[in-house]
């Protein structure tokens, strides 16, 4: 079985498959041939289908398939998940042509200056390299052999699996957010009881030297609380007369960016710090007039945190660092005061942070129905415009909400811009969480392998395994909701779905070294001979 999943990963890694293209569909249509010329497909063709991705201007798709057992009649069912797509490969130069290449790019790489580690990995031969080897198109042809494999013993198998191979998870998830309405209506279709969710992405060292092989159960979240900064125009010339934006702007990525006291935490382990993904200010020409307005956003990971618990911890933040750029601007007014024996007063600047449900209700307060009519209006011209991307469409909404309001004084905003990860804390406070857990823990303990395994919680890198779940709480929802923008016309998340699935995840993947670079490889034993087990392993354990 190694063989053969060595053998499609080459074939699947051979095809590109640039996320945000439709080459995406070259590696769907792969896909789908590969299960066609399966003999259980060939007698069950509509097991196997494909997905369009809803509302999506280049037409893309993703593509499911089901295994039902014939062994006893047992309803339960677990879904496995991959997804078929890449980051870009301009990254490889003047190698471009041979990034979907693997045994071609090898003897390239060779006597070309890399990173030390690099060449020893290239020199040992126990890695495989090429865009998406690793990230993931391992984890699908492991997961495609092993429905190749259970449905050649289909009479002796007892319970179902489901397999989607899923598109724009590199993207905006457009492939797992039109599969899950699917895994919904085939639920209530076939009478499934699904158990977990299983994905196959790529697992990594997490820090130098590290040697151990993760198994993850449970995932990270991801939100990205964005800020609209209103200042004081002034000339250049006559600087304290205003407010700079982009000073306000950059203290709150000085207070933010890389703060671990930002991080979120669950039984010992933590997420990544928040990072800025963006920081503008919003002139649109050159002059000697300061910024009027500016905007950033962070990504910012969640391991149990809420929407409305993370908005309340990013205004105490936004308001600390505006209260310091104040407090800073009245320091150096004085001193520029005193050099040229001005008189000082007191600058007239208050910190004001809120969010974008507080600012839409004072305008409401004031406008009526006018800023309803302001957003549909909005809503229909940005939809309007391909070029528009989420989050740009939530920054207008924003900016003309706020170009609204009579209060044109200095002003933080605080929103979410798309797109929403929930993170899944697999407690084991349910029976379904409770069986997870000891089956995975089970199955890792009777492997047997040279390497160190670990079972961890939260799978650390953002992926379509968030969306097998999502909040109940429905202030964390409505906090959602009511602080995005764009939330249901632009942007869209089946929450109810979502909420109807709620399932614990897991992913047990291939190793390898450097996802999203150049360098990027797979380490060919554990990840053909070791994961494949453990993942079939703890798929039929599962069932039992």
């Amino acid at each position: 079985m190694n063989e053969r999943i060595e053998k499609l990963t080459l074939e699947l890694a051979s095809i590109r498959g640039v996320v945000g293209t439709k080459e995406e569909n070259n590696v769907a249509d792969k896909v789908y041939e590969k299960f066609m010329e399966m003999d259980y497909f060939k007698k069950h063709p509509e097991y196997v289908d494909y997905v369009d991705v809803i509302d999506d201007p280049l037409g893309r798709k993703s593509v499911m398939a089901m295994v039902k057992g014939e062994k006893g009649n047992s309803n339960k069912t677990v879904i496995l998940i991959g997804h078929i797509d890449t980051v870009g490969i301009s990254d490889y130069g003047d190698l471009k042509e041979y990034a979907t290449k693997p045994l071609e790019l090898v003897e390239k790489f060779k006597g070309r200056p890399l990173p030390e580690d690099v060449v020893k990995d290239l020199e040992s031969g126990e890695y495989l390299f090429g865009r998406g080897i690793f990230d993931m198109k391992c984890g699908v042809a492991t997961l495609m052999t092993l429905v190749e494999e259970i449905s050649n013993d289909v009479e002796n198998f007892e319970g179902n699996i489901v397999f989607a191979g899923v598109c724009d998870e590199e993207g905006n998830s457009g492939g797992m957010l039109s599969v899950v309405p699917e895994l919904v209506k085939l639920k209530n279709k076939e009478n499934f009881e699904y158990l977990a969710v299983l994905d196959t992405d790529y697992s990594a060292a997490r820090y130098e030297g590290d040697n151990t092989r993760y198994v993850y159960v449970g995932t990270v979240g991801k939100l990205m609380p964005t800020f609209y900064i209103v200042g004081a125009e002034t000339h250049g010339g006559d600087p304290f007369k205003g407010i700079d934006p982009n000073l306000i702007s950059s203290a709150i990525t000085n207070e933010i960016d890389l703060n671990t006291k930002y991080c979120d935490e669950a039984e010992g382990e933590v997420t990544v710090p928040p990072i800025t993904l963006r920081q503008q200010d919003l002139k649109p020409e050159y002059s000697v007039q300061t910024a009027k307005t500016s905007h950033l956003y962070f990504n910012y990971g969640t391991h149990v945190s809420t929407p409305d618990e993370v908005m309340a911890k990013v205004i105490e933040g936004a308001d600390l660092a505006f209260q310091k750029v104040i407090d800073s601007l009245n320091v150096e007014y004085k001193k520029y005061c005193d050099s040229n024996k001005f008189p000082y007063e007191k600058l007239p600047w208050k910190s004001r942070v809120m969010s974008y449900d507080e600012l839409y209700k004072k305008v409401k307060e004031e406008r009526g129905e006018e800023v309803d009519k302001l957003i549909e209006d909005l809503n229909k011209e940005l939809l309007d415009d391909p070029n528009v991307d989420d989050r740009e469409f939530a920054l207008k909404i924003v900016e003309g909400v706020h170009n609204m309001w009579s209060d044109k004084d200095p002003v933080v905003v605080v929103f979410f811009s798309p797109p929403y990860y929930p993170h899944i804390y697999v407690e084991g406070k349910s029976k379904l969480e409770e069986k997870l857990l000891n089956t995975v823990k089970k199955t890792v303990e009777n492997t047997d392998s040279k390497y160190d395994i670990k079972v961890k919680k939260f799978y650390p890198y953002i992926s379509d395994l968030s969306y097998a779940a999502a909040p109940r709480e429905e202030e964390a929802i409505e906090s959602l909701k009511n602080n995005m923008p764009g939330f249901g016309t632009k942007y869209k998340l089946p929450i109810e779905d979502l909420q109807e699935l709620n399932l614990p995840v897991l992913n047990i993947g291939p190793f390898g070294k450097d996802a999203h670079k150049f360098t990027e490889r797979l380490e060919k034993d554990y990840s053909f001979n070791v994961a494949p087990e453990i993942v079939y392993n703890t798929i039929i354990n599962l069932l039992k």
